[in-house]
């Protein structure tokens, strides 16, 4: 089988985001054949507008969209905000969820994973999350779940992940889980 292309969206735009730096941790952790591709234009997306969708693609929009059909599957860190997920990446779900009929998401293997500084890391974020990709038909990995609790103890000020054995060996897992559902999902004369 060749290589595997996962691609890595961090739903936060801060420069030393923990989610951010926990892709990049899974960057370093990957499984033998496959490479991990990280998404870093969330910020530019516009506003999803349906007046949009009979014009001309947005190019950021038509980026993104590129990117995860190009990819063998998708991994979204999120934070969370008040019980949820951001809106900037809700946003990014709405571009890629439209139009109905074209769906670019669905079907496309996608594992989740999040940090925060709070004593639940991003479970309640992640259960949202899971909700949105299942109406949307994206098969999502079902365990492990990584949800990083106090998150500031494992990243330092630049959002880089210091590292502890517990959250590599969830990360490792995760990674191997999302390649197990990739290839269930693949036509066989693919895999």
């Amino acid at each position: 089988m060749s290589t595997l292309t996962f691609l890595a969206i961090s739903g936060s735009l801060r420069r030393s985001s923990h989610n951010t730096g926990l892709l990049r941790a899974a960057q370093n952790l990957t499984p033998a054949g496959v490479t991990i591709d990280l998404y870093e234009g969330l910020g530019a997306i516009p506003f999803f507008d349906q007046d949009l969708e009979g014009g001309p693609e947005p190019a950021a929009v038509a980026d993104l969209r590129r990117r995860v059909r190009g990819a063998d599957g998708i991994i979204i860190a999120t934070p969370e905000y008040n019980s949820a997920i951001p809106g900037v990446l809700v946003n990014a779900l709405d571009w890629l969820s439209r139009p109905a009929d074209q769906l670019v998401l669905g079907s496309k293997p996608a594992a989740i994973l999040g940090a925060s500084p709070s004593q639940f890391g991003t479970a309640r974020g992640q259960l949202v999350l899971r909700q949105v990709l299942h109406r949307m038909q994206v098969p999502v990995v079902s365990h492990p779940e990584v949800t990083v609790f106090q998150s500031h103890r494992r990243f330092d000020a630049n959002g880089c992940f210091i590292g502890d054995d517990v959250t590599e060996s969830l990360l490792r897992a995760l990674l191997a889980e999302l390649v197990i559902l990739v290839k269930r999902a693949r036509p066989a004369d693919v895999a």
